[in-house]
């Protein structure tokens, strides 16, 4: 039985725990633990309580079976996966690492998420490059808008797989094609689709990925990575360290002697790295993706978001994420026809039990395998009374 035919004949909602009479679509803002995951969290808080129970090796073995099961996940090597606290550690790992020249500019699009203007504008304001912000030239930003931008002195482009506000999605291997014909780079954020949106790193095409691992990997806050190919990790700077990417760090019993980093991306791995309250369960989660597929994930999703574009009462929302499936990510968004009653539609759900995100004036529309048809037919009728 392929992993299709098991999707269609398995209720994955009860892989999670109830959700107390809501409609729950918002993991792009906080995903649910799935019950697995919640588990392991309770056995790694027990290994705190009876430290005398806790496996000495998950020192090192746990960390590095969530690296091999992210790398599996978007077609990397371990060994390029640097584990972190969100997509924020890999950007700064990268403002901080290139050998920046005068001239250098970095672009990153109006209505980016904030972390990418967290980043590179105090980079600017310190005189080490110069950042541009292109505009969209229409409704929604397009891969097109950042190409036409390039100019022999981008150095790097900033931007978001699937962007945080509508869920549009750029075209990433013909961006980083354009960003590389000028010896530049690409940065992508795929905090709003890796684990939802199948992906290959060799695809992609980009230098360096970052992500967040609370939303779609179903792990817990705190949590992601950042992922650097051996060539990319060859232009960054070396920097400080965390010591367990100090080679023969895993000897507890020899730890001084002839310092030497690891040349794999763990260099810039989080601090505590085998941090077992967060990725006991994110390795929990990773697992449960494995198991499923990540393709489950987004046809499971494109159908119910098919369902929703289908029956949004026109007369009172418009799609506000663009038309075509293959420009979207993960989730789609919807807004009131007139602006200032977005909110008010947004509080209008929440009191009929549908949990969504509101992003900038949008409602965002976010499910995952514990969403059925069932939900939608509750989001369609709060926004059609």
């Amino acid at each position: 039985m392929n992993t299709q035919q098991i999707a269609a004949k398995t209720d994955w909602r009860s892989e999670w725990f109830e959700f107390d009479d809501v409609a729950y679509m918002n993991t792009a803002g906080q995903a649910a633990l799935p019950k697995v995951s919640i588990r392991a969290a309770q056995a790694a808080i027990e290994w705190k309580k009876y430290p005398h129970k806790m496996p000495e090796e998950n020192m090192f073995a746990l960390p590095a079976r969530v690296r091999e099961l992210l790398a599996e996940m978007i077609g990397a090597q371990p060994s390029e996966i640097a584990l972190t606290t969100g997509a924020s550690t890999g950007m700064a790992a990268v403002a901080q690492g290139v050998e920046w020249k005068p001239g250098d500019e970095v672009l990153i699009a109006r209505g980016e998420f904030p972390a990418h203007f967290a980043t590179w504008l105090p980079m600017q304001e310190a005189g080490r490059l110069k950042v541009r912000v292109v505009s969209p030239r229409r409704r929604f930003l397009t891969t097109d808008d950042l190409i036409d931008a390039i100019t022999p002195n981008t150095r790097l482009i900033s931007t978001s797989l699937v962007r945080f506000d509508d869920g549009a999605r750029c075209d990433a291997p013909r961006l980083a094609a354009a960003i590389h014909k000028v010896d530049g780079m690409l940065l992508l954020d795929v905090a709003q689709c890796v684990g939802a949106l199948p992906m290959n790193v060799a695809d992609l095409g980009a230098d360096f990925i970052v992500a967040s691992g609370y939303k779609w990997l179903l792990g817990p806050y705190g949590t992601g990575f950042f992922w650097a190919s051996a060539k990319s990790m060859a232009v960054l700077k070396p920097m400080p360290a965390y010591w367990s990417s100090i080679e023969g760090s895993s000897n507890f019993s020899k730890l001084s002697g002839e310092i030497r980093l690891k040349k794999e991306a763990c260099r810039w791995d989080m601090p505590e790295t085998a941090n077992f309250l967060n990725l006991a369960p994110l390795q929990a989660s990773l697992e449960f993706l494995a198991r499923v597929g990540v393709k489950t994930v987004w046809e499971h999703n494109g159908d119910l978001m098919a369902q929703i574009i289908e029956r949004l009462p026109l007369d009172k929302c418009v799609l506000a994420s663009p038309a075509n499936p293959e420009l979207r990510g993960p989730y789609v968004c919807v807004a009131a026809r007139h602006a200032a009653e977005t909110p008010k539609l947004y509080e209008k759900l929440r009191t009929a039990g549908v949990i969504v995100s509101l992003r900038e004036g949008a409602l965002r529309i976010a499910p995952h395998l514990y969403n059925t048809e069932l939900d939608v037919d509750r989001l369609i009728a709060a926004l059609t009374t």
